[in-house]
Order: C-alpha cells, then structure tokens, then sequence
C-alpha cells in the first residue's frame, strides 16, 4: 500500500499561471496587487466589507484581539477545545483565557454553558467553529449584546461554511481565517481579518504593517508587527478562491462517502452530517473512539500509521497545557467532555487532493484496527 497522507492540497487551477505573473512582473512582496484583489474577493465572499490579509491565522488573531483593545485586567471566553493559538494570543495580550467545555457531538463550544462564565471583567467571546460544523453562533450574539462584549470569529476551518444562510466570518466585531495547507483554500501559510467596521480594519491594517506611519513612516507611536501577506502567497489564494465551491462539494463528497463505509464499525463516533443550523462541510473528517474500544485514539493512530495511513490526534484541552498551567492558569477547571475527546479522538485523511480509492483503502484499515 501506498502511503496515504493526512493532508494533501489540491494546486492545479490557476495557481502556476498565478504565481509566474508574480515573478515576471518582479511583485513578489508584500506590495504586490494579488494581496488586495484576495483581500477584497475573499471579503466579499464571506459578506464583509473589509479584509486584512496576514502571514498566517495565529497571527490573525494576535491582532484581532490587540484590535480590540485587550489586554490586562480582562476575561476573555473561549472553547477549552480548539488549537492553542486561541488562547495563546489572549493569554500575550496580559488577558485571562475562561475556557468552556465543548458539545460531545458537534465538538463546538457548548453554547449554553457560557453566560455562567461572564464576570464584569469580560471582555470578549471568542467563538471557534471545529473540523467542519459551525458552532451555534446566534445566542453567543444575544449574549454579546446583552452584557455588551465584543466577538471573535474564528473561522479558521471554515472557508464555503453558511450558518442559517450567512457566511461563517461574517459574524461578530471581527472574524479571523488561516490559509495553511490543510484548509479548503491554502497559501501555503496565510491568514485573513474581516470585519465591517473601518475602524477596527484600518487598526489590523496598521498592527500588520510595524505600525508605519502615514506621513512619518520611521518615527512610531507604538509597536507592531511585521505579519504581512507576500503577493506570492495571495496568488495562491486567488487561484484557490476560484475553486472554493468545487472543494466545499469534494469535501463533503469525502465525508458521506467515509460515513457510507465506517458506519457498520460500533465502535466509532462518526461526525454529524448537519445540524439543525449547517452541513458538515468535513474540513477534516474526525472519528471519536466510544467506550467499548479498549485503547485511546495515540493506538489507534499507531496501527493506522502500521498500514501507512496518516493521521492527527485531536487537539488537546487549552485547560490542560502545560504551558498554561505553569502560568498558574486554569486551576481547579475541568471540562469532562473535551477531556475525553482528547484522548479518544483523532481524524484521518482528510485533505483536498483525498481520491476516492484511497478513501476506500483507508476505511479498509479501520475495519481491522477498529475491530
């Protein structure tokens, strides 16, 4: 058997004639016109006014959260579950990160659990919709409003996602994407800010950029950082925009087709194909080991890895980083659902280049490790 790997892009539209414009013209920067046209298609395509393109998604939210003004003294909520980056740049900006356990069947945020969370040092919700269903993002909205906090978006997952009939990114103060190899759409390593408050744009525009100044470009009054987007990576991301409904469609073409052929194994949690307010779009397709199965998901992976079939563990519980832990954070918090997943879950090839062979191949080796 051939190696099949966890991810593996699909490049073949425009991107070689894309990326050739860029070094014959010599626009290879930064500078180049590729970073606008990406940021206003890609805005316009998640129904914002504005894009701010980056170098990838952790840095998105850096400045998402520095855009909005916090830093020490406030709490900002977010899932216990999701990748470290999220809590990383509250927890950079002096803030406290207040985690909340997750859905045991979408693997979102648990939505209902949040208002307990609130205390007058909220700030912020930051909301991260996982592996390929939205979180349910309309009564986070009516807390926001109703206590007054800002929102969030991390979308990172999310490229062609609608919640009840609206782009995911086009919700909340301010939404974040990243365009790493493994999204529906990659440049290779990128990000992208939306938002519709020029305000809030013009401040991600500048805490990209060193914080130049207009008319005294070297002299600064505050610090930023050097995340800009080159043109070579925002040539990639045209090219792959253009596609974007294709790769929605052939990922959910993957994930109905592993639910077809993994759905006789009793002892696997399968991702849900909808809810009552999206579609799985299957950014990576995701199994949850069920009780009965005497081994963790690191097992699993390892006799998968036997039939050279790639894998990832899931992501593991903000609330149990070391890293954060040292910190003195989260203290005393458990969150059993997340915990659990953690340990028994991980996902499979997923990536956009996946043929249907493989896929076969793949659900093959589950049955005999599985079972």
């Amino acid at each position: 058997m051939n190696p099949i790997p966890v991810n593996e892009p699909l490049l073949n539209g425009n991107e070689k004639k894309y990326l050739l414009e860029c070094i014959e013209t010599g626009w290879i920067s930064s500078e180049g016109p590729f970073v606008k046209q990406f940021e206003e298609q890609f805005a316009a395509r998640v129904g914002r006014k504005y894009g701010i393109a980056v170098s990838n998604g952790s840095v998105a939210l850096e400045a998402a959260v520095a855009a909005l003004g916090i830093g020490k003294g406030d709490e900002v909520i977010l899932p216990t579950f999701t990748i470290i980056s999220c809590a990383a740049a509250i927890v950079r900006a002096g803030a406290t990160p207040v985690v909340v356990d997750c859905d045991r069947h979408t693997w979102n945020m648990d939505v209902g659990q949040i208002e307990s969370k609130i205390t007058p040092k909220t700030k912020a919700i930051m909301v991260v919709h996982i592996y390929g269903l939205p979180t349910d993002i309309e009564p986070v909205l009516a807390l926001a409003n109703k206590y007054g906090l800002k929102i969030i978006e991390d979308a990172a997952e999310m490229h062609g996602q609608i919640y009840k009939g609206s782009p995911c990114g086009s919700f909340g103060d301010i939404s974040t994407f990243s365009f790493y190899p493994n999204k529906h759409i990659t440049t290779g390593e990128g990000g992208m800010l939306v938002t519709d408050d020029e305000k809030l744009a013009e401040r991600c525009c500048s805490l990209r950029n060193l914080c130049f100044q207009p008319q005294k470009r070297f002299v600064h009054e505050e610090l930023g950082w050097n995340y800009r987007m080159t043109n070579l990576q925002a040539a990639l991301g045209v090219a792959q925009l253009e596609r974007l409904d294709e790769f929605v469609a052939r990922k959910r073409h993957m994930g109905q087709r592993y639910t077809e052929l993994l759905s006789d194994i009793p002892g696997l949690q399968l991702p849900i194909n909808k809810t009552d307010y999206a579609e799985n779009i299957y950014w990576v397709y995701g199994l949850v080991l069920k009780d009965e199965v005497p081994f963790e998901s690191i097992d699993a992976i390892l006799r998968l890895g036997e039939y050279k079939i790639g894998t990832r563990p899931f992501f593991w519980c903000m609330h149990e980083q070391p890293a954060f832990r040292k910190m003195g954070l989260f203290d005393d918090v458990s969150c059993p659902v997340a915990e659990k997943i953690a340990r028994r879950g991980f996902y499979i090839p997923s990536g956009m280049a996946l043929k249907d062979d493989q896929i076969e191949e793949v659900a093959k080796a589950l049955h005999e490790v599985i079972t």
